[in-house]
C-alpha cells in the first residue's frame, strides 16, 4: 500500500513537469484562497479569544438600572457601570463566591533610582478578591487581604514588566513604590497575565491595554487618586461625582457563581435589591438587571468589531470561489490525460485506483498549495500589524494556526480534486485507444 502511495507520488511528479502552466495556476488559487481566509481567521480567532479559560461561563458582568425616570426605556438596557453607593453594598453583600469592584486609573509614579525619570502607569483600583476571581497567577508575594480593603492600607501588587523596571527581576517585594505623592508597600508581583480581550474594564481599551499597578479601591477613594473609564450621571452630581452618594455610574462589578443555579439566585437577589432601593427612594424606575458572563458580555459589547466578521465570511466565500477555479484547473489537466488514462486501464488499473492516483495528485497540489498560502498568509498578517488598529500587534501566526493552515490547504484540495478524480476514473478506455 506504501509502495502504491509512493509511486502515485512519482507519477505526480511528472505530471507537474509536464503540465507547469496548469500546475502553477491551481497551485496559486489555492495558495491565494488559503491565504485570504488564514488571515482573516487569524484575526478573528485573535479577537474572539477566550480571555479567562476554563471559568469565563461563571463569572458575570452585573447591570442595575439606577437612573433617573427621564432616562428609564422600558426593557432598555441598564448602565454598563454601576453607582459607587449600589458597587459597595453588593460587594459588602458577599452572595458569590467571588466578587470585586473596580475602576481603571493612571498615576505618577516617582521611581527610587536616579537614572529613571517620573512616569506615568496604567492602574487599577479594585478589591482584594479581583485576584481570585479572575485567577490572577503571582510570581511573589500575594494578594492585600479584605482586611486592608477595611483599613484602606497603602498596598499595592504591581506587573512582572514594572518590578524588573524599577528594581531588577525578584527584587520587589516588600519594596515601596510612590504614586501620586503616597508611598505603597509592594505585596505581591503578578506572573505572566494578559487577558485578550481585556473584558472586565473595556471603556480604557480591549487588546492594548494592561495594568501596571492593583491598589485597594477603598485606599484610592480616600487618597482621591485620578479615575478614568465611562462616567453617566443624572441629577445633581455635587462637586465629586465620585463621592458615595453621587448618583453617577462608574463602576464594573463582577461575580462569580459557579452553577446556573446560584446564578438565578442573584439575579433574585439583584432584583429584590432593586425593589428596595426602589422603596427607599435612591431609584425611580422599576427592577432592571443584567447578569451576563464572560463570553455574553463580550458578544454585547462588540469586542468582536463586526467588519472583522464580515470579512472572515468574505474571505471564506473567496476560498469556495479558489476552490470551484481549483477544481474546473484540475478537471482540466486530468482530462487532458485521458490517453494515459486510457493505457493504464488496458494494461489493468481498476477505476479506484486511477482515483486514487489522481486524488493523491490533487493533494500534492494542495500542500504546495499550502506552503504558497502560509507565505500569503505570514505575508497578510504582517500587513494587518502595520494597520492602525488596537488589536494590530496581536495578530501572529501560531503553531495551530500553522497546522490549521496545512489541514485546509490539504482537505481543500482534496474537496477540489475529488471530482476531477472521479472524471478520469470514468474514461473509456476502448474509445480513447480507438480515437489515437
Amino acid at each position: 500500500m506504501l509502495m502504491r502511495f509512493f509511486y502515485y507520488l512519482e507519477l505526480a511528479r511528472r505530471s507537474f513537469r509536464r503540465h507547469r502552466a496548469l500546475t502553477a495556476l491551481t497551485v496559486l488559487a489555492i495558495a491565494l484562497g488559503i491565504g485570504t481566509s488564514m488571515t482573516t481567521l487569524t484575526v478573528l480567532h485573535v479577537l474572539s479569544n477566550d480571555p479567562l479559560p476554563g471559568k469565563s461561563q461563571r463569572v458575570y458582568a452585573v447591570q442595575l438600572d439606577a437612573q433617573s425616570q427621564d432616562r428609564y426605556r422600558p426593557n432598555g438596557e441598564p448602565a454598563l457601570e454601576l453607582t459607587r453607593q449600589d458597587a459597595e453594598a453588593l460587594l459588602a453583600a458577599r452572595r458569590g463566591a467571588h466578587q470585586a469592584l473596580m475602576n481603571s486609573g493612571l498615576a505618577a509614579l516617582e521611581p527610587e533610582r536616579a537614572d529613571l525619570p517620573p512616569f506615568f502607569v496604567d492602574a487599577l483600583y479594585t478589591s482584594s478578591d479581583f485576584f481570585a476571581l479572575f485567577d490572577v497567577p503571582f510570581a511573589a508575594g500575594a494578594p492585600w487581604s479584605g482586611a486592608d480593603d477595611a483599613a484602606r492600607a497603602r498596598v499595592a501588587v504591581i506587573s512582572k514588566e514594572l518590578e524588573q523596571k524599577l528594581f531588577g527581576a525578584g527584587q520587589g517585594l516588600g519594596r515601596s513604590v510612590r504614586l501620586d505623592g503616597h508611598d505603597f508597600v509592594v505585596a505581591g508581583v503578578l506572573g505572566r497575565w494578559h487577558p485578550t480581550p481585556h473584558f472586565y474594564e473595556l471603556s480604557v481599551g480591549a487588546y492594548e491595554y494592561t495594568e501596571q499597578v492593583f491598589l485597594p479601591f477603598s485606599t484610592s477613594r480616600e487618597l482621591e487618586l485620578s479615575a478614568s473609564g465611562n462616567l453617566m450621571c443624572w441629577g445633581d452630581a455635587g462637586a465629586d461625582p465620585l463621592a458615595l452618594g453621587a448618583p453617577c455610574a462608574w463602576l464594573q462589578f463582577w461575580v462569580q457563581l459557579d452553577t446556573r443555579q446560584q446564578a438565578a439566585e442573584y439575579r433574585d437577589f439583584l432584583v429584590s435589591y432593586s425593589e428596595e432601593q426602589r422603596r427607599a427612594g435612591r431609584f425611580a424606575v422599576p427592577p432592571n438587571v443584567r447578569l451576563r458572563n464572560v463570553s455574553e458580555w463580550l458578544e454585547f459589547r462588540g469586542a468582536v468589531p463586526s467588519d472583522v466578521r464580515l470579512q472572515a465570511w468574505l474571505a471564506l466565500a473567496f476560498l469556495a470561489v479558489c476552490l470551484l477555479n481549483a477544481a474546473g484547473l484540475l478537471l482540466a489537466k486530468f482530462l487532458r490525460r485521458s490517453q494515459e488514462i486510457a493505457v493504464r486501464r488496458a494494461l489493468g488499473a481498476s477505476r479506484r485506483a486511477i482515483f486514487a492516483q489522481f486524488l493523491v495528485e490533487a493533494g500534492s497540489v494542495g500542500l504546495a498549495g499550502g506552503l504558497l498560502g502560509l507565505g500569503l498568509a505570514w505575508l497578510g498578517s504582517w500587513a494587518v500589524r502595520q494597520q492602525p488598529v488596537e488589536y494590530a500587534p496581536l495578530v501572529q501566526l501560531d503553531l495551530s494556526l500553522l497546522a490549521g493552515t496545512f489541514a485546509l490547504s490539504l482537505v481543500s484540495s482534496l474537496l477540489a480534486g475529488v471530482l476531477p478524480a472521479w472524471r478520469a476514473g470514468q474514461v473509456a478506455p476502448a474509445l480513447q485507444l480507438k480515437s489515437h
